[in-house]
């Protein structure tokens, strides 16, 4: 049986394509689906079945334009509840694509509607299981999302409720079936996922914590929910678009892909409010930029940034992005549900500082340049990559604030001195410094290569700092 895993590493997502006999189904599409069109088209087949494993959190699902583009039915697990047309399976349904079946198997506790898909080839023999956020590849999926959208599910509930999936409906699961996930690495849907993107269920059972034979509830609970951080603030608003439904693609591209002069790219974003988002990557942007504007890079993990940074989903944004990479940005703001979009610069930046406008810059300076530095003045180092990656290394008196977390601790950003800013690489640092040029800070410096550059360098590093120093 041919299982196609369609994976996209800036969301660590995976979506699947199976085909049989002319009869086609995917499995968690993200918002752009004509890929999945012409994956179909280029089999000569129909897609039938857009299967949903749940609904999904930190990406709005394509299903809807699916549904609308190809005719395809989509299919929810037991107790889902969708405000549009859809079938909503029973436990153990079998569904037919071409001389393939699937089988609904329902395994709540990542959600109640969670649902594993038993994929069975054309000989009857059971061949693997897409699983969704139930199971990953050396992981489970946290238990913790559901109670942003319905208060009465517990993270203590609904991880008894994984708890019972996992030891009734999959583990009995013969060892042979291959894994097919709905995320790897890098996603925030779960704590300790493996570089992996498949794996056989035997082998799962063998290394992944969460499925050892001697567990019990108790300790299972305990476990998955040690260590979780909060969820990144977009979360619950896409899980609610994915119920309710949303525009499609096709019109919130056509909206968002007006050009405008940077006359007119000025006018709009004073009479709307609109934010300024400037995607080209961080050298570039440091270099110069329009004023009040922010820089999230799209190459790197833009999406999952534009979440954590822009806190209204609904916020109307102005693009500045490099030549013919409007549309691009415009996708990937929309596969998490930033569907505001009202325009771009025409030109890009270039087409800004021709036409005479003011623009910023701010300071970066390499980890050698930070070494001199250090020797002779101590600056003040604002570390703002997450307090896991702090605490594993970090320069010694430096001060860590999260970059997710830059907003709630703006007081201890020193106006009246200067301070260095640096992150693991030079991405996450910009996007701290746009901000604080945007809030009036101004007396600062970036460092290009972020800790990278800096392990490199004499300064004093600590692999442990007491969080009470952090403040």
């Amino acid at each position: 049986m041919k299982v196609e895993q369609i994976y996209t590493g800036c969301l660590a997502h995976a979506a699947y394509y199976i085909e049989s006999k002319g009869v086609a189904a995917v499995f968690d599409p993200l918002r752009e689906v004509q890929p999945y069109i012409d994956r179909a088209n280029k089999d000569k087949a129909k897609i039938k079945y857009v299967f949903e494993t749940h609904f999904h959190a930190d990406f709005v699902s394509g299903h809807l334009d699916l549904q609308k583009k190809a005719g395809a039915e989509i299919v929810f697990g037991p107790s889902a509840k969708p405000a549009y047309e859809a079938t909503t399976a029973k436990d153990n349904q079998i569904f037919e694509v071409g001389d393939y079946k699937v089988k609904v198997i329902h395994t709540p506790g990542h959600t109640m509607e969670s649902t594993t898909y038993l994929l069975i080839d054309e000989k009857g023999n059971e061949h693997g299981i897409i699983t969704g956020d139930t199971l990953f590849i050396g992981d489970v999926g946290r238990p913790d999302l559901a109670q942003h959208v319905v208060a009465d599910l517990t993270e203590e509930k609904l991880a008894g409720y994984l708890f019972d999936s996992l030891r009734n409906r999959i583990m009995p699961l013969s060892d042979d079936l291959i894994v097919y996930p709905n995320h790897g690495s890098g996603s925030a849907c779960g704590k300790m996922m493996s570089k992996e993107t498949t794996d056989t269920l035997g082998h799962q059972k063998k290394v992944n914590y969460a499925l050892r034979p001697d567990m019990t509830k108790e300790e299972f609970i305990k476990e998955l929910l040690t260590g979780l951080t909060a969820p990144p603030g977009y979360f619950p608003k896409n899980v609610l678009m994915n119920i309710k439904g949303y525009e499609s693609l096709d019109k919130i591209m056509d909206r968002a892909t007006t050009p405008y002069s940077p006359e007119a790219f000025e006018a709009v974003a004073n009479e709307t409010g609109a934010l300024v988002l400037d995607t080209r990557n961080a050298e570039d942007f440091a270099k110069g930029f329009i004023p009040n504007s922010i820089n999230i890079g799209l190459k790197g993990s833009f999406a999952q940034w534009v979440g954590e940074m822009i806190p209204d989903i609904k916020q109307e944004i102005l693009l500045v992005t490099y030549e013919d990479k409007e549309k691009e940005a415009i996708t990937r703001l929309s596969r998490v549900g930033y569907d505001n979009t009202v325009g771009f610069l025409k030109g890009g930046f270039d087409a800004w500082e021709k036409s005479g406008k003011d623009f910023e810059v701010t300071n970066r300076i390499d980890g050698s340049e930070l070494e001199t530095l250090y020797k002779n003045k101590k600056p003040i180092i604002i570390d703002v990559r997450k307090k896991s990656e702090f605490d594993s290394e970090h320069a010694i008196g430096a001060i860590n604030v999260p970059l997710n977390e830059i907003n709630q601790h703006l007081a201890q950003f020193p106006k009246d001195k200067p301070f260095v800013l640096h992150c693991a690489g030079g991405y996450r640092s910009m996007i701290a410094a746009s901000i604080l040029k945007q809030r009036g800070w101004q007396d600062f410096t970036d460092v290009r290569g972020g800790f990278e550059d800096i392990s490199k360098t004499s300064i004093p590093k600590s692999e442990y700092v007491c969080p009470s120093t952090l403040l």
